[in-house]
């Protein structure tokens, strides 16, 4: 901040050639922008520039005055555009910075060209064209060789970050390694605060690709190193993203509070800076700690924020990021055609950018959480993509999920008997081939009809059952499990007084029958006294995200009692969500409901079913009837 302040004392000296204030003023409004103050750096500009989009004055300038203040002003448009979100600045950026170094190298000033390309090399990170970006910043290191200052270790972080961007993390390390002797020399807080937070942000990397717990250790005392650093700058913008990393690291190991509470300064921080693309990236880290806690609801609001921030900018490395987490969110909503047009745009995203790691991992993502939804030609096409986006990859854990979806595709593809292109005749078995189609199609019939034969038989086209049953129990006793299992009959679900009474309630404490009751009305609890007295386990629930969220959890119900108004969530979606996914397509629903349409809408479904809200001997009969009739 001394030099700050002493560049401003001699601006104000009136004696100053137009040479000499233009420089002073790029030198100052370079402080201001390694602090992250993008908006003082602009204005120290002065009448030199006016702002994004517009011409700057360089009357009076020499040839190597103007090339600074076109490096300056070509800086300033790529962090103020980055910040702000502005479509187009970083192609803007872009035409100024090689300007600047045409008319650099035209005077041999290789140093100042190699500083103006380390700036160029960064914009195209921004834009996720890492290839690009790590070239022009092995050209800034040649150019900057020679020297032993601050631009050189400028420079240095910018290539840390590009490898760690590519997921190159051993890559970063060595960097990081190499480089370490030149930060300890030097006398920037701002420089050793970046080092530091790069350092943890590198080792918490490894610590997920390598499974040690211990790289989490080293990665949070380095954390506190460039907090110490950044405190001392007074940087605040460098702060907010230390704390930003921290509400991440500690989601990772499962500190949910203090991962929030992280999250919760950062953005505070960038909220005063109005820095919208790190809020931007907040809100993606916060839906990325919410998704390990279960709340995928919160998590989809949340990153659906990040995304439609992040398409007004040109950052499509962080867009496709988000778009990957927004995609994940979706399909563990069990919105699998809305995940996979997300997920299949984070995609192209991130390959249009170039950031061919980021692409792969969509890919991934692609399979890990829609295989069942996907037909099988495009899984395979998809993991063919993945297998050639991480060719190069130099991330393990990427390699291990590329191998475990692969397995994934095979399983998938040759879970269900298709029309080989040629065939072995010599292996060939007729009879084989018909019993595997036999049996697919019993299968997605079981499925179909919840799991009652005789639905089952009546979709297949059979007249009797009994023909399906022995199918069942001969040749496709494989496929028994899929059935409904035929439970015990009770004469009644009124709780019984006397000698039988006493019989019930000993076979009702063997029971392990599970209830899902979603009712916020209080008049309900007559409902759950009743069945908790019949010895049914019931776990009710109070409003209607939270009945989403315990619905899409992994938990098994026997049954879903559910009321049709609920905190703004209404029991039909309620039972579309429970359709939607695998462990709940069979189990038996009620709904609870004055609507006649709601009725009508259950017809459809063979174990869907409404009851009057205050019929209690309508819902009780038909408990009754789900869990004593023959499903056969």
């Amino acid at each position: 901040m001394t030099l700050t302040r002493d560049l401003i004392l001699q601006l104000s000296d009136s004696s100053l050639s137009a040479d000499e204030q233009a420089v002073l003023r790029c030198n100052l409004a370079k402080e201001f922008s390694e602090s992250g103050n993008y908006q003082a750096a602009r204005d120290a500009l002065g009448e030199i520039w006016q702002g994004m989009g517009q011409a700057f004055s360089s009357k009076e300038l020499s040839t190597a005055v103007r090339a600074k203040v076109l490096m300056s002003v070509g800086a300033l448009t790529g962090w103020i555009g980055s910040t702000q979100q502005v479509q187009g600045a970083q192609e803007l950026a872009k035409n100024l910075l090689s300007e600047a170094i045409a008319i650099f190298e035209s005077l041999q000033d290789l140093e100042s060209a190699g500083e103006a390309r380390g700036e160029l090399g960064y914009c195209y990170w921004r834009e996720g064209a890492l290839d690009e970006s790590r070239i022009l910043l092995t050209e800034s290191l040649r150019n900057l060789q020679q020297t032993n200052d601050d631009r050189k270790a400028t420079v240095i972080l910018r290539s840390v970050i590009v490898e760690e961007s590519a997921r190159r993390y051993h890559d970063a390390l060595r960097i990081h390694i190499e480089a370490a002797p030149l930060f300890q020399r030097s006398a920037n807080a701002v420089l050793k605060g970046k080092f530091h937070h790069l350092f943890g942000f590198v080792l918490r990397k490894l610590s997920e690709v390598e499974l040690r717990r211990d790289y989490i250790d080293q990665a949070l005392i380095e954390y506190a190193a460039a907090s110490f650093y950044f405190q001392e700058a007074e940087l605040m913008r460098h702060q907010a993203c230390v704390e930003n990393n921290l509400g991440f690291l500690f989601g990772t190991i499962s500190r949910f509070s203090d991962a929030h509470q992280h999250l919760d300064l950062a953005q505070t921080l960038f909220t005063a800076l109005k820095d919208c693309v790190h809020l931007a990236q907040v809100d993606e880290t916060r839906a990325r700690v919410m998704l390990a806690e279960g709340r995928v609801v919160e998590a989809e609001k949340t990153v659906r924020t990040s995304v439609r921030t992040l398409e007004k900018g040109d950052e499509q490395s962080l867009l496709a990021e988000a778009l990957t987490t927004h995609g994940i969110a979706q399909a563990r909503l069990q919105h699998p055609e809305q995940a996979r047009e997300t997920l299949q745009r984070a995609l192209e995203v991130a390959q249009r950018a170039g950031d061919l790691e980021s692409a792969g991992n969509a890919a991934l993502v692609l399979v890990e959480e829609l295989v069942a939804y996907i037909p099988n030609d495009d899984l395979k096409s998809t993991i063919d993509l993945a297998r050639e986006l991480l060719e190069n990859t130099q991330d393990l854990s990427a390699l291990k999920r590329l191998a475990n979806c692969s397995a994934l595709v095979l399983t998938q593809v040759h879970a269900s008997p298709r029309f080989p292109g040629k065939v072995d005749w010599a292996t060939f078995s007729f009879r084989t081939r018909l019993l595997e189609y036999e049996a697919h199609f019993i299968k997605l019939a079981l499925e179909d009809a919840g799991g009652v034969v005789s639905r089952a038989a009546r979709l297949l086209g059979f007249n009797h059952h009994q023909s399906l049953l022995s199918m069942l129990n001969g040749r496709h006793e494989i496929l028994r499990h899929r059935e409904t299992p035929i439970l015990p009959r009770r004469r009644s679900i009124i709780r019984q007084a006397g000698e039988n009474g006493n019989r019930a309630s000993k076979r009702r404490s063997k029971r392990k029958t599970r209830i899902f009751l979603a009712a916020s009305d209080p008049e309900l609890s007559s409902v759950r006294e009743n069945l908790e007295q019949l010895g049914f386990e019931v776990e009710q629930c109070n409003d209607g995200t939270t009945a989403m969220e315990r619905i899409a959890g992994g938990k098994n119900y026997h049954l879903l009692l559910l009321n049709n108004e609920i905190s703004g969530v209404s029991g039909s979606q309620l039972a579309r969500l429970a359709r939607s996914l695998t462990h709940h397509r069979r189990t038996p629903i009620i709904i609870l409901s004055e609507n006649p349409d709601v009725e009508q809408s259950t017809q459809s479904d063979p174990v869907l079913f409404s009851c009057q809200r205050d019929d209690m001997e309508s819902i009780t009969a038909t408990i009754n009837q789900l869990f004593h009739r023959d499903s056969h």
